[in-house]
């Protein structure tokens, strides 16, 4: 996977060539226009949040601080909020059934639970991905909730609809992946799907378009559906609507 870095923009001369209105950009010819980390950082974010990007592998060295400065600020706090909140808002249209098949899809990792306290430990996602050391933090079982999430979360259940939780951790994180859920403060869902044998190897999309397809194919109505990636929402057998929360630091194909 190749990370894919924006290049500075060159201003040229608009000329007006009719009675048109045109907005007229002036320049002298040795003007350069210096893009700072911050303002770098801050378009780079907004490419891969929506998927401009492509594929990428870890974030820009010049962007660690850029980016940690947004995990664990009020920006990234607010953004959650507002995506649950227009969530919360979709779910309310929807008129629940008395077959109890009505679903919404949440994705795991930094949609319900949080993993910045391992990134803050190694460089926000500046560094190439360790998967055993993720795994190991994965076994303390202690990530924390993200508290719109949460809210989001007790909200759809109390309207009727039944939570699915569908993550790419592994058959063998089953028991610890409940148990951090418990912990965090999540009850009650209706299945947990994560990946087997049969599974491994498969790219994200696919995987989790399978499994969605087979709620569908046992009468659910997927109405909603909440992840960090994109990967998480696409493919076949998607939700009515998906509902995309921030993450800068890591990309999952």
């Amino acid at each position: 996977m190749a990370l894919h870095l924006l290049l500075p923009l060159s201003l040229s001369l608009i000329c007006a060539t009719s009675s048109q209105s045109i907005v007229q950009v002036t320049t002298s010819v040795d003007h350069k226009i210096r893009i700072d980390d911050n303002l770098y950082c801050d378009s780079w974010r907004f490419s891969v949040e929506t998927n401009d990007a492509g594929l990428w592998q870890k974030i820009p060295s010049r962007c660690q601080m850029f980016v940690q400065d947004y995990m664990e600020g009020a920006r990234y706090r607010s953004d959650l909020e507002s995506v649950a909140s227009f969530s919360l808002a979709f779910a309310k249209t929807i008129k629940i059934g008395p077959d109890g098949k009505d679903a919404w899809i949440f994705d795991i990792d930094e949609t319900l639970l949080s993993n910045l306290p391992y990134y803050q430990l190694h460089g926000f996602g500046s560094e190439t991905f360790d998967e055993a050391s993720f795994n190991q933090w994965v076994d303390l079982a202690v990530a924390p909730a993200l508290p719109a999430s949460l809210n989001l979360y007790n909200q759809l259940k109390l309207l009727g609809f039944k939570v699915v939780l569908l993550t790419g951790r592994s058959e063998a994180q089953r028991n610890v992946t409940g148990k951090n859920l418990l912990y965090a403060g999540y009850r009650d869902w209706e299945r947990l799907f994560l990946r087997g044998l049969s599974d491994k190897g498969k790219p994200a999309t696919v995987y989790k378009s399978e499994k969605r397809q087979e709620l569908v194919n046992k009468g659910y109505r997927i109405h909603g559906s909440s992840g960090d990636q994109w990967s998480d929402l696409m493919g076949f057998a998607i939700a009515e609507r998906s509902f995309k929360l921030p993450n800068p630091m890591y990309y999952i194909a």
